[in-house]
């Protein structure tokens, strides 16, 4: 059996996300805390778009929300630098990436070694990147979905947490594909916190293991 490199803290953890549009997925995760199905507060909503509508809904919501200029910085690492700054200042415990253009360098992902996950619009290890529904229908496949997996410095390649499948229809356009696909991020995205927050997620080599209530 592969060593044992990580298992998430049972606790009342505290939660940063990092969005650049819409914060959909941000909406969700939100709406899981209040209803107290993660046992997590938002900490931090963080946006490399000043007009990110996903931070405007995070300050609506009283939420503390940052906008951090790329431009007022010289280097991609000094940029992530003060984002990471800003999640030490605030105690994270956990970053979530939800539709955060924004490639981490591979000296904030090893900062955040276990303590950072995305959710990706497509089964990984198939169709990492950009345009992932184009990329389903023109390759053809029947199935497709999405992934919620650790951060790592390789974009898209970190040990995969949870994932859902969704049919590929003959007649799907992009949209409507990424549509069906967006339901079902919303569903695992939150439940993936859950169990970090339990105690409940274990990564031994590159596997994650979803581990019982009561282990």
């Amino acid at each position: 059996m592969d060593e044992v490199l990580f298992r998430s803290p049972r606790k009342r953890g505290r939660v940063a996300v990092f969005l650049s549009g819409r914060g959909s997925n941000f909406l969700a995760l939100r709406e899981a805390v209040d209803r107290g199905t993660i046992d997590a507060e938002i900490a931090l909503v963080l946006s490399n778009k000043a007009d990110a509508p996903g931070l405007l809904k995070a300050r609506e919501s009283g939420l503390d929300a940052v906008f951090l200029d790329p431009k007022a910085f010289a280097a991609r690492e000094d940029y992530d630098r003060a984002v990471l700054a800003e999640v030490e200042r605030r105690r994270v415990d956990l970053v979530c990436l939800a539709g955060y253009m924004k490639v981490l360098t591979p000296a904030l992902c090893e900062a955040l070694r276990h303590r950072a996950v995305n959710i990706h619009p497509a089964l990984l290890p198939s169709f990492p990147g950009l345009h992932v529904q184009r990329k389903a229908i023109d390759w053809g496949v029947r199935v497709s979905g999405c992934t919620v997996h650790f951060v790592a410095a390789e974009v898209d390649a970190g040990p995969i947490i949870l994932q859902a499948a969704v049919p590929v229809l003959q007649d799907d356009t992009e949209e409507t594909l990424a549509a069906r696909i967006l339901a079902e991020e919303h569903r695992i995205y939150p439940e993936a916190v859950r169990l970090y927050f339990q105690g409940r997620i274990e990564v031994r080599g590159r596997r994650v293991f979803i581990l019982g209530p009561g282990a």
